[in-house]
């Protein structure tokens, strides 16, 4: 029954990749598609907007339920890909699939990710303050048995995996049999791997309080697309993890965002717009040749004096 589900979801996703006619840039999903693959890229973007109009039912399940639909989502594009150029990725690999747009209520800042939003798709944004080194993951681990002469492998999942439980991370030392196995690290399959926190940005905390923090786990392409001090805004899955010093006794859960897009807030975003009347202003106050004396007496007006100062 579970496999006839995520087959559906799989069907819907193709469906919309293959008929929606205009994104908000003016393009067809499948041109996106194209386009990701001659750029060599790794992760189709897809604004909720589009999405929306498509299959309106779909986006609200998508936001409230992500975990249940990445998987199949994910499918269904590298199937896509695979369809256009077979040759594009290997064997067992995945492209994958990100979302950007108008979140609405989803859209929150690291303090308002309060229970509600736990397991659904939100869009935060903030302030980098910390980066870890790119790690690399075990996804599959590939071991050989000198005696049997065979090699066996062994899956992986953790707290970023939307399909089934987590597993854990120590490597097979024996086979079913009992016979000694040897890890074949070059055959195995890693995935790149980093951590971020983000804080509230300054201007958005409450007068008087300290800013809010979370912790981002990144991916795969995601990883080295920002640094600290960096004004970012990420969208993702919230999700709890539990700790092993709690046990059983614990009720309170470390919360994760695993982002599945990751953009940069440039100048132009978050600063002023410049209009063409702007412009020419700024261009006919650069010819004065008092500009100098201008620029000391616009700065700080409110203070008499110190010409100097001002112009240092």
């Amino acid at each position: 029954m579970a496999v006839d589900i995520r087959a559906e979801r799989k069907r819907l996703f193709t469906d919309f990749l293959d008929n929606s006619d205009e994104s908000v840039d003016g393009k067809g999903y499948r041109e996106h598609v194209e386009a990701m693959i001659q750029e060599d890229g790794s992760r189709l973007l897809v604004d909720l907007a589009d999405l929306r109009a498509f299959d309106e039912d779909l986006q609200r399940k998508l936001r409230k339920n992500p975990v249940e639909y990445m998987d199949a989502f994910e499918d269904a594009l590298t199937e896509v890909v695979h369809s256009i150029d077979a040759k594009y990725i290997k064997e067992g690999d995945r492209v994958h699939v990100g979302f950007e747009g108008q979140f609405g209520a989803h859209r929150v800042s690291p303090r308002e990710l309060l229970s509600e939003y736990l397991s659904s798709m939100v869009q935060v944004e903030g302030i980098v303050t910390k980066c870890s080194l790119v790690r690399p993951k075990v996804v599959k681990s590939v071991h050989y048995a000198d005696v049997t002469k065979q090699f066996t492998s062994r899956e992986y999942r953790d707290i970023t995996s939307n399909s089934g439980a987590p597993t854990g991370s120590s490597y097979p030392t024996r086979d079913n049999d009992g016979n000694l196995l040897t890890t074949e690290y070059g055959l195995s399959v890693y995935a790149d791997h980093q951590t971020l926190a983000i804080q509230e940005m300054p201007e958005r905390a409450p007068p008087g309080q300290l800013p809010r923090s979370v912790d981002v786990i990144i991916e795969n392409d995601l990883v080295d697309t920002c640094k600290p001090g960096d004004r970012v805004q990420i969208t993702g899955i919230y999700k709890a993890i539990p700790t092993r010093s709690q046990g059983n006794h614990g009720g309170t859960f470390r919360t994760v965002l695993v982002a599945n897009g990751v953009k940069t807030m440039t100048r132009d975003q978050s600063g002023l717009e410049l209009l063409g009347d702007d412009l020419k202003e700024i261009k006919s106050i650069a010819k004065r040749k008092d500009l100098f004396d201008l620029l000391a007496d616009s700065l700080a007006p409110s203070i008499f004096g110190h010409q100097s100062i001002k112009k240092a």
